[in-house]
C-alpha cells in the first residue's frame, strides 16, 4: 500500500490525494503532524536531513520525497515507484 505523509494545510497534499483518488490508487493517509518523533525523523532523513517536506510518499521501501504538485512528475515517479 503506498503510504502518503501529508498535512491537511498543504495545497500540495491535497493536489497529491486528489489524483491518486481521480487514477484510483490505493493508499494510507497519515497525518505527519500526529506522527511520533521516531517517524517524523524517517521523514526528515528521506528529505535531506534539514526539515520534513510534505507530501512524501513511500511504497514497498521506496521513497518519493516531498515536492510541489505537478501531475506528469507525480506520474512518472509513481511508475518508478512501480505503482502504475
Amino acid at each position: 500500500m503506498l503510504n502518503v505523509y501529508a498535512a491537511k494545510w498543504c495545497p500540495h497534499c491535497t493536489k497529491t490525494i486528489a489524483y491518486l483518488k481521480k487514477n484510483q490508487i490505493e493508499f494510507e493517509y497519515i497525518e505527519i503532524e500526529e506522527q511520533p518523533e521516531t517517524i517524523i525523523q524517517k521523514i526528515i532523513e528521506v528529505n535531506g536531513g534539514d526539515d520534513w517536506v510534505v507530501p512524501t510518499l513511500e511504497f514497498k521501501g521506496k521513497w518519493r520525497v516531498g515536492k510541489i504538485f505537478n501531475e506528469i512528475e507525480l506520474s512518472f515517479d509513481l511508475k518508478q515507484l512501480g505503482l502504475t
